[in-house]
């Protein structure tokens, strides 16, 4: 699977609020690192952070800018609520090796604090 084409299913599995299909897209060692937080490593704890993280709010992903370059994809993205941010994915015989996200936590526990 190319980056571009996993970029996509990610974005899918991501807005289904789907742990099971996006730990699927993730080699067994991957490093999720989502700067705001710590980084989690391995298929089963990137499972888990993604599970938890539906379980405590509703979240999606509409993608605002897409790009693909060799083995890396990347995407800027917003919410409809208007929360921000950009991710970037290397991708590793059709599976994200790493994957780094960028955005604001304060906003973030700002706009979805407020869900409760």
């Amino acid at each position: 699977m190319s980056p571009a084409e996993l970029l996509d299913r990610w974005i899918e599995a991501f807005n289904a609020a789907d742990a099971d299909a996006l730990a699927a897209l993730y080699h067994d060692d991957a490093v999720n690192h989502q700067v705001a937080n710590a980084p989690v490593e391995g298929r089963a704890a990137i499972h888990a952070m993604f599970a938890a993280e539906f379980a405590a709010a509703e979240m999606v992903c509409i993608p605002v800018n897409r790009m693909a370059d060799g083995e890396w994809a990347a995407m800027e993205w917003q919410d409809p609520k208007g929360f921000r941010g950009c991710g970037f994915f290397h991708v590793v015989d059709g599976r994200i090796r790493h994957q780094r996200g960028y955005w604001d936590r304060l906003s973030f526990e700002r706009l979805y604090a407020s869900s409760d």
